[in-house]
């Protein structure tokens, strides 16, 4: 293959890429293995109840840096992604918002406050709701456990990787995105 018939695959590439909405090779971010930048869209909009019955909402966490963890209580990797959000929430509240999104019936509500209380988190936790663990919800397309999702201060989805993702990494995330 010549050089020209190279030069204009990869642009093609990359015009096809840019057309999709997926940003260039070189605007990737380079923090965490499986992580996507998202270009922002509206702000999202949501409403739940606590485990503990409060009430939690993106109104309520407007104009501060939004960690989601997406979480099932059956899976150890939720476990320790759990644990890293509640470690990065306890160093930069109230700087930060954090919500464990437990993907799970409501009928687990017990499985989840036992999965809360043991791992003695300290930042929102409540179920999603059927459209959510569908993948078709909040967060269309992810369904996968653990996942992390950051929104910005004005509540639009900027950030997202499937797996864990560990306090350092989320840290480095966060400076990357206010």
């Amino acid at each position: 293959m010549t050089r020209l018939m190279r030069s204009t695959l990869l642009g093609l590439a990359l015009a096809q890429a840019v057309a999709c909405g997926a940003p260039p090779p070189s605007e990737e971010p380079s923090l965490g293995e499986g992580a996507v930048a998202v270009a922002p869209g509206a702000p999202l909009s949501f409403a739940y109840t606590t485990l503990d019955g409060r009430a939690v909402s993106s109104a309520r966490y407007r104009d501060r840096m939004t960690v989601i963890a997406l979480a099932a209580t059956y899976d150890t990797a939720s476990q320790a992604q759990a644990r890293f959000v509640n470690s990065v929430y306890q160093r930069h509240a109230p700087r930060i918002n954090a919500l464990l999104l437990v993907l799970e019936p409501a009928d687990h509500l017990p499985l989840a406050e036992a999965f809360v209380q043991s791992l003695d988190l300290r930042y929102d936790a409540a179920l999603a709701d059927a459209d959510t663990i569908a993948g078709k919800g909040l967060f269309p397309g992810l369904h996968h456990v653990p996942s992390i999702v950051l929104l910005d201060r004005d509540g639009r989805e900027v950030w997202r990787q499937l797996g864990v993702v560990d306090a350092a990494t989320l840290t480095e995330v966060l400076k990357k995105y206010q």
